[in-house]
């Protein structure tokens, strides 16, 4: 007769056996086994755990072999090899070059099914080739490179602003909304009653477009804002003026704005050479951007009262959800966020350069 292997639990492998009989999201095989454990380890024989736990005297002789060989690691399944490979290197390659170099008629990106068509492979083959290698053909997303040659200084720039901003000053973000256009219904809106809704026609009426300036305090978030009928250089130096009148005399502000023409003109060039506190921070060259200019509605409907006050409404609506807006803006997220803005820009333009490098090579090893 053989003797039996001695079994001795440990502290800790007996918590970990019992949380395993326990835990209700154990499979059911691994709780049988440590089932089998604990019971060997009160000294009792094979045949009688078998009698408990109603399974064979065999299971648990081979259990209790493993456990004590290996401990908890026992337990586990056997890593398994699985089924053989059915589809050759020379196939898989063949799928991968087709789905990067080639396009299928008709359309502009390959499916999966297109492609389980033209491969003779099946559909879940196919999806599992590409899941492998990263492949998403029905993905894409938009980039753009900038070609500013003083790229890594803006940016270094501007950053610099939102994580350290310079004492005894205030940086002030400034941007436009033009063409918002003052819409109303082209019938007078029904009231909601009981067991009716609201109810609105579904086309509008134009009264007409306005523009909005506003300049955001990074430090406080609080926004200055203004509508002008207009978008042009004498509507910014208007609103520059509103800022100047907002800003304490004591305080240097500092100004970030885009590339819009209108910023740069002669006449805010002279605005700002007679203000030495004032100091402008340009961003990002944005190459290829087109600017369409929409025609301004007829002085005749400008002067229109109707309009007149329409547009009054409209911009009433706009400055009083900027004040809102300014008042929830959760300013502490945001500095949070850019304290290392500078290096991920950086890092992310060299990524993605890199990464097309790569590709390209690799490409060219297929």
């Amino acid at each position: 007769m053989a003797r039996l292997a001695a079994l001795v639990l440990s502290t800790t492998e007996r918590s970990e056996l019992t949380a395993l009989t326990t835990r209700r999201k154990t499979a059911q095989a691994m709780a049988l086994r440590a089932r089998i454990v604990l019971e060997c380890a009160t000294g009792a024989k094979n045949k009688d755990v078998a009698a408990l736990l109603q399974v064979d005297a065999i299971t648990v002789g081979k259990w209790r072999r493993r456990f004590v060989e290996r401990r908890m690691d026992g337990l586990h399944d056997e890593p398994r090899s699985g089924a053989p490979r059915t589809i050759e290197d020379a196939r898989i390659e063949a799928v991968i070059v087709r789905t990067l170099e080639s396009t299928p008629p008709g359309a502009t990106h390959w499916s999966s099914r297109g492609m389980a068509r033209a491969s003779g492979l099946s559909v879940s083959s196919v999806q599992r080739i590409w899941r492998a290698f990263g492949l998403q053909p029905h993905r894409s997303k938009s980039f753009k490179l900038s070609t500013d040659p003083l790229f890594v200084e803006k940016v270094r720039d501007v950053v610099g602003l939102y994580i350290a901003p310079p004492a005894h000053a205030v940086v002030l973000c400034v941007d436009e909304k033009s063409q918002i256009q003052a819409l109303d219904r082209s019938q007078p809106l029904l009231p909601m009653r009981p067991g009716q809704i609201e109810r609105r026609t579904h086309d509008d009426t134009r009264h007409g477009t306005t523009s909005l300036f506003a300049a955001l305090d990074i430090a406080t978030g609080q926004v200055i804002s203004k509508c002008y009928p207009r978008h042009r250089a004498a509507e910014f130096r208007r609103f520059l003026d509103e800022i100047e009148k907002a800003v304490p005399d004591d305080l240097d502000v500092h100004l970030v704005m885009d590339n819009y023409a209108t910023h740069k003109t002669q006449l805010i060039r002279n605005w700002l050479a007679k203000r030495p506190r004032w100091h402008v921070h340009l961003t990002l060259d944005q190459p290829g951007r087109t600017v369409f200019r929409v025609a301004h509605r007829k002085p005749d409907q400008a002067r229109h009262p109707s309009f007149r006050r329409r547009v009054a409404s409209r911009n009433q609506r706009i400055h009083r959800s900027a004040q809102h807006r300014s008042k929830t803006l959760p300013m502490g997220q945001i500095r949070r966020r850019h304290t290392r803005l500078d290096r991920a820009v950086l890092l992310k333009e060299h990524k993605y350069c890199k990464s097309n490098e790569l590709l390209i090579q690799d490409t060219r090893n297929i």
